[in-house]
């Protein structure tokens, strides 16, 4: 069953860059905060915009009532590049409930690897930097087969691919956050009242695209 239009728009959001020529449209919430930070790993070589993603995780993550929790500390302390290694040592940090974390710590391992590899399937185009890939294949049937794997089927299916996210992002609210905990923000919200970098500001600009 394809994704109905509220979940498209979700999934669209989700492997977003979130930079300011791309500001979320919709409420933010959980599953933004690991698509932010899953950005500010891949940032972990440009100062500027891994402190501009920062600077989005914290202001989102206090957006949604988690500051004082072991995740935010996570987020405000760990090295861009090591957010998503880390990630499953969170039922360690700040929690009554050692009796358990062990299992979490493994069960948030394999969800966060599971959503990496959607992620990277959802932005391959991003690392394209000069040309399609496949472009220089001088054997046409062959470089044919690769255009249509990439262009047609990776592109078309992935809007069901993407729908794994969604769960994903629930599952794993309830094993770092707790049963229960859902909240979302407008991104007006956040920029006013949370110091969310605001995406028209000259400077919030030049600190993203190194200007």
């Amino acid at each position: 069953m394809a994704p109905n239009s509220t979940e498209k728009a979700r999934i669209i959001q989700l492997v977003s860059t979130y930079g300011p020529d791309e500001p979320p449209k919709l409420p933010l919430e959980f599953g933004d905060l690991l698509s932010i930070l899953w950005r500010l790993d891949q940032s972990a070589a440009d100062q500027g915009r891994a402190t501009y993603y920062r600077r989005c995780a914290l202001a989102l993550a206090e957006g949604l009532g988690l500051k004082g929790r072991s995740l935010y500390k996570l987020i405000d302390v760990t090295a861009p590049g090591e957010l998503y290694v880390h990630l499953p040592n969170a039922p360690y940090r700040g929690t009554a409930r050692l009796i358990d974390a062990q299992d979490r710590k493994a069960a948030i391992r394999q969800l966060a690897s599971l959503r990496l590899d959607v992620l990277r399937v959802g932005t391959y185009q991003d690392s394209w930097g000069v040309s399609w890939p496949g472009s220089g294949i001088m054997d046409t049937d062959l470089r044919e087969r690769v255009f249509a794997i990439l262009f047609t089927a990776l592109q078309g299916q992935y809007d069901n691919f993407g729908r794994l996210l969604l769960v994903l992002d629930i599952v794993l609210a309830d094993l770092l956050l707790g049963m229960g905990h859902y909240h979302e923000i407008e991104l007006h919200d956040l920029i006013t009242q949370y110091h969310y970098p605001a995406f028209n500001d000259p400077k919030v600009r030049s600190l993203f695209y190194g200007g």
